[in-house]
Order: structure tokens, then C-alpha cells, then sequence
């Protein structure tokens, strides 16, 4: 991964062992008040044990990835979270013009980027999926501002991930102008968080706020964030100014409005 510095919000009573590059699992100490070692010499046993740093964020563990029955008592939660989709704009267009072993890298530069953006506001990426991706904000890591925490990581992937996939592009003949480029969703809403596979252990979100995120994140544009009424509510210092779009979107019943970041932002 790039090594950007990963900011971390933390609480006044969290030990001092848990802040920036975590010494702690956060999401155990958040979820739970468990101080699982996972940096420095004391991290070793449970390294040992198998217990190491997860890759959806490496301020958790993978007790938090994969024993979500364990840390909570129950095979899945209710919580309100932040949800971020993203995905390259233009990626069938490049993968129809373009070697192989460069679209790998252009790929492998989203994935990394955005991960850097979302960690460095405490959210997980929950799921890859080739040139798209999941994130949650507000669990297991606990945000009290996660919708500004959503949006923050949305403007940082913009910043970052966009110009260097154009110049990327650029240098293989294909001009940023061709649309190359990222579009973001951000929605907050109510959903159900947990293990709802009995072959994959990782947990999940589900419900109607996922599948709402989805398709904003679908009629984005490249180098826009689409960020829906309930978020922008709670991150309103961060969309003001910002145009609203009514939007049909599949599957559901009345048109949303979103708020309109990135290319007239």
C-alpha cells in the first residue's frame, strides 16, 4: 500500500496504545473493551495464534474480520452506518483497448488508494470487487461523525485515486477525457451487519441502505460523488454549496436526491 500516514479518530478514554497506528485492535475495544495486541512485541503470541491485522483496515484484527459471532454474541446486528461504493468510470472502455498486465495496474492503483482514503478516516474496505469497492464507516471502528467521515474519504479518493488512474491512462494513449476515471456513492442508513454465509466467515452489511449506495455510486459520473439527503445531513459542512440531481434509481420506489460533489463541486 501507499504509505500515506493513517489518521485515526479516537476517543478520550481509549488507551493511549490505540491511537494513530493503532497498538490495539480498535474494533475489539470498541465493540467489546478488549485490548488485542496488534503492533509491538506483545502482538507476537497472537500472531502466533493467527491473530493479526486485518486487510479491511490494519488499526482492526482479524477477530473483528472473521468472528463477528464471537465479538458480538448474535449472528448479525442492526447499526446505522456510513456505506461508500466506488468504482472506475471508463474501465470496460480500457479493458477493450489496453494490455492486460497495465490494467492490472490500474486496478491494483484504485484499490490501493481508495483503501488508503477510507482508513485514513476510519472505515473498513469491506468488499473488493475488481474495479469497485465497499466500504462501512462506524463499525467495527466506532465514528460519531461517520457520514463526514464517508464523505472526507469520497473527496480524498477524487483528489487522489482520479489523477493518478488519468495519468496512468494518459501515458497508454487514453486521454482522461475519455471518462477514465472514479465514481463514488455515500448513503447512511439503518442496516444489518454480520455472517450471513456459513463458507465465508468475514461479516458483511445487508439491507436497503447498501443496495441504495449501489446505485447511487452507479449514476456517478467520472470525478463525482453522489451523497444522498441522509448523509449530507450529517456532513453538511462538507456538501455545502453542492447541486442536488433527483435521481430514478432501479429498484427504488420514489426518486432520490443526491447531492452532487466533484466535477462542478
Amino acid at each position: 500500500m501507499l504509505g500515506w500516514p493513517i489518521k485515526t479518530r479516537t476517543s478520550s478514554k481509549m488507551p493511549s496504545t490505540a491511537r494513530d497506528h493503532a497498538r490495539i485492535c480498535r474494533g475489539c475495544w470498541d465493540q467489546m473493551r478488549v485490548p488485542i495486541p496488534i503492533r509491538g512485541p506483545l502482538a507476537f503470541p497472537f500472531r502466533v495464534c493467527g491473530i493479526t491485522r486485518s486487510k479491511m483496515n490494519p488499526n482492526i484484527c482479524t477477530i473483528c474480520e472473521r468472528s463477528f459471532s464471537f465479538v458480538k454474541k448474535q449472528r448479525h446486528i442492526s447499526a446505522t452506518v456510513t456505506i461508500l461504493f466506488a468504482d472506475i468510470r471508463g474501465y470496460t472502455h480500457l479493458s477493450e483497448r489496453i494490455n492486460p498486465v497495465v490494467l492490472s495496474e490500474i486496478v491494483s492503483l484504485f484499490q490501493d488508494q481508495c483503501a488508503q482514503a477510507i482508513w485514513n478516516n476510519d472505515g473498513i474496505v469491506n468488499k473488493q470487487m475488481g474495479d469497485g469497492l465497499m466500504a462501512i464507516f462506524n463499525f467495527p471502528i466506532k465514528i460519531a461523525h461517520h457520514a463526514s467521515a464517508a464523505v472526507q474519504a469520497a473527496l480524498d479518493i477524487q483528489r487522489h485515486c482520479t489523477a493518478a488512474l488519468n495519468d496512468l491512462a494518459s501515458r497508454q494513449g487514453e486521454p482522461a477525457a475519455d471518462g477514465v476515471g472514479v465514481g463514488v456513492g455515500v448513503h447512511t442508513g439503518l442496516v444489518e451487519i454480520g455472517e450471513f454465509s456459513t463458507f465465508r466467515s468475514e461479516f458483511t452489511a445487508i439491507g436497503g441502505a447498501v443496495n441504495l449506495t449501489a446505485r447511487l455510486e452507479s449514476q456517478a459520473a467520472a470525478g463525482e460523488i453522489l451523497v444522498s439527503a441522509a448523509a449530507a445531513a450529517q456532513a453538511a459542512d462538507l456538501v455545502a454549496g453542492a447541486q442536488t440531481r433527483s435521481l430514478s434509481l432501479k429498484g427504488i420506489e420514489h426518486p432520490v436526491t443526491a447531492h452532487v460533489l466533484g466535477k462542478g463541486h
